[in-house]
C-alpha cells in the first residue's frame, strides 16, 4: 500500500516521502495516528506542488544562512568579565553572553544555537553558531578582564 508520510518515522522515511508499507500497518497504525495519508492521485499532485514550494523556501533559507555565516566570520567580539588575580574568569562564559554580543553587532540569533567550549580563562576563542540544518557559522571572541 502506498502512503505519504506527514511526519518523520524512524526506519521508514521522512516527512513528504512516498513509501510502500503493508496495508495493516498503514490502516491500523500510520493513518489513524495522523502520521501518514493514503497516496491517491490527487494527494500525489498536492505533494509534488508542496515539494516544489518547499524547495523554493529552502533555497531562500540557505542563502540567508550563508550570508549570516559570512557576517559572523568577519565579526570580532570582545567580552569583558571579572577575573581573579591569576587571570581566571569568575564563573565561565556562556552561550547567552556570546549571543548577546552578537545581537549588539546587529545579527539576531538564539542563544540555544550558540555552541562553545568551556571558557574559564582570558584569551581568544571561537564559538559555532547553528544557522540552518547543516549550515554553521563561526565567530571569534576575545575574553578580557573588566579592569582593562
Amino acid at each position: 500500500m502506498e502512503i505519504i508520510l506527514k511526519k518523520d518515522v524512524d526506519n521508514l522515511g521522512h516527512k513528504n516521502d512516498l513509501v510502500n508499507v503493508r496495508p495493516g500497518f498503514a490502516n491500523n497504525f500510520l493513518i489513524p495516528q495522523g502520521v501518514a495519508k493514503l497516496a491517491t492521485p490527487s494527494a500525489k499532485k498536492m505533494l509534488a506542488e508542496d515539494i516544489k514550494q518547499q524547495a523554493h523556501k529552502e533555497t531562500k533559507f540557505r542563502d540567508d544562512a550563508t550570508a549570516i555565516a559570512a557576517k559572523l566570520a568577519a565579526l570580532a567580539l570582545t567580552l569583558s568579565v571579572k577575573t581573579s588575580e591569576e587571570g581566571k574568569v569568575y564563573g565561565s562564559i556562556t552561550s547567552a553572553q556570546v549571543a548577546e554580543e552578537i545581537e549588539k553587532a546587529g545579527i539576531s540569533i538564539e542563544k540555544k544555537n550558540v555552541v562553545l567550549e568551556t571558557v574559564k580563562q582570558l584569551g581568544t576563542y571561537t564559538a559555532t553558531v547553528k544557522l540552518y540544518k547543516d549550515i554553521k557559522g563561526t565567530v571569534a571572541f576575545t575574553v578580557v578582564s573588566a579592569g582593562e
